[in-house]
């Protein structure tokens, strides 16, 4: 049976105020719609409705402030807010002004009068704990219903400490998510610290959890504080989960139950005081059916899942990603860019198998290599088929040379086939003449190099100091 009640519509479009009247009143409700915050706190005063439903920006005030207000006036009075400014940081303020539900404008009528029926049969919760909220520390962006979904989610979460698992392809920003969740919450003063499962030897990732004590295996020359001491009092981020060993699994399934663990080699319980947040590209259910991922491990990380959608089912996002990426890449150094009618139709029209990280790298490389001050689509095109060669042919004549770098270490060097240093040296081998060449079709400037090369410029410096590579000298290509 659905409630019916009294709804207070504050809402300063015509237009919308009215289909909102209409569809609220087909659902049964009484509904007195008013425009502004004066005519609301009027009705307020002669008479308590069951419901507010407010928009932000009114003319004479801002819906997300008088929302704070009647929390701690009325408390147990429920409000829906509806806002055009779909951001990430107007559904946490909606959520911290103790709102029940933030619906972002263009909002499906279904959907607001399931939430005002919500609203009545549930009654109200009690406020957010407080939140500091600044537009320039969030880096999601985003305005498409998928993206609003997310962020109300992120923002229900972010004030308490429940389990969050993020799943989603790769390059769709999971750990911009985690992140999101961490500086949006009361844990933000503290580590962010984040440990990538596949990245990480399959026996070392219990050291790299927990922390090791000295000698606690062969190279443990010193005790090591793992990255749940690391992030004491903050976050710890494991992305890949799905990578993790089953062993480990065990161990973090003992942490999340108890609280509590020690050291490898250790004997003292240290108190486990972090959030955790999980992410993964993978299908964990299917990895449960498969024996590869504990069950009652994947429950205890499911808390809260967020599904974050690949940038091809939130093709409206394109273009506002795109042009934040070339603000982004001119606030570092590199020429300001445009984008023309025809190059944003492109962009839109890519499928984006990389996802967001394939949008970025590609939105550097033009500004960095790019000769107009606008993007055409002739240039976007050219280098799309650049950035979605993921999977090149091999190179006979480098495949080559790398089969006789191998034969002549065999014959040189032979322990570097026994000692693991294998993958590294012929990676180092390779990576300084590439970045040296890339170096010098930039004319050594170093931004311009990093955004040729996909990889951060911070990134490219340690590079430089690791292999020694004199940025100044401008070797000749051949």
């Amino acid at each position: 049976m659905n409630p019916a009640g009294t709804i207070l519509v504050c809402e300063d479009d015509s237009a919308i105020r009215t289909v909102i009247v209409q569809a609220l009143r087909r659902a049964g409700h009484r509904v007195i719609a008013v425009s502004t915050l004066a005519q609301l706190h009027t009705e307020l005063s002669e008479g308590m409705p069951d419901c507010v439903v407010t928009d932000v920006i009114l003319p004479d005030g801002n819906g997300l402030d008088m929302a704070t207000a009647l929390t701690a006036d009325f408390p147990r009075l429920p409000m829906i807010v509806l806002s055009a400014q779909n951001t990430l940081t107007t559904a946490v303020r909606a959520t911290e002004a103790g709102a029940f539900d933030y619906l972002p404008k263009p909002f499906d009528l279904d959907a607001l009068t399931a939430s005002v029926r919500s609203a009545l049969m549930r009654g109200r919760a009690g406020p957010a704990a407080t939140i500091d909220v600044e537009d320039a520390g969030v880096p999601l962006i985003g305005r498409s219903p998928a993206m609003q979904d997310v962020y109300r989610v992120i923002a229900r979460v972010v004030a308490n400490d429940l389990t969050v698992l993020i799943s989603g392809e790769s390059g769709t920003g999971k750990e911009l998510v985690a992140r999101a969740i961490h500086d949006l919450g009361p844990r933000r003063h503290a580590p962010f610290i984040a440990l990538n499962m596949a990245a990480i030897p399959r026996e070392l990732i219990e050291a790299e959890l927990f922390g090791h004590e000295r000698g606690a295996f062969t190279g443990a020359q010193a005790r090591m504080a793992g990255k749940f001491e690391q992030a004491a009092g903050g976050t710890l981020f494991l992305d890949e989960i799905g990578d993790m060993p089953l062993d480990a699994q065990t161990r973090l399934l003992r942490v999340l139950q108890s609280g509590e663990f020690t050291t490898v080699g250790g004997a003292r319980t240290i108190r486990a005081d972090v959030r955790i947040v999980a992410a993964t590209n993978k299908e964990l259910t299917a990895l449960v059916a498969a024996g590869q991922f504990r069950e009652d491990l994947y429950y205890r990380l499911d808390v809260v899942p967020i599904a974050l959608p690949p940038l091809r089912e939130r093709r409206q996002d394109v273009a506002l990603l795109a042009r934040h990426f070339l603000d982004r890449a001119a606030e570092r150094g590199l020429p300001r860019k445009g984008l023309d009618k025809a190059a944003v139709a492109v962009l839109e029209a890519h499928d984006w198998p990389g996802n967001v990280r394939e949008l970025e790298n590609l939105m550097r490389r033009l500004a960095a290599l790019g000769r107009d001050e606008t993007i055409g689509a002739a240039e976007v095109r050219a280098n799309l088929g650049h950035a979605a060669s993921t999977a090149p042919e091999p190179d006979p004549d480098l495949a080559a040379a790398v089969l006789r770098r191998l034969e002549r270490l065999e014959r040189e060097m032979p322990a570097a086939f026994d000692d693991g240093s294998l993958y590294e040296r012929i990676i180092a081998e390779v990576e300084r003449p590439l970045i040296e060449a890339v170096l010098a079709r930039c004319g050594g400037n170093q931004l311009r190099a990093a955004a040729v090369l996909g990889i951060n410029r911070n990134t490219l410096r340690k590079r430089l100091d690791t292999l020694a590579i004199d940025p100044a000298r401008r070797s000749e290509l051949p």
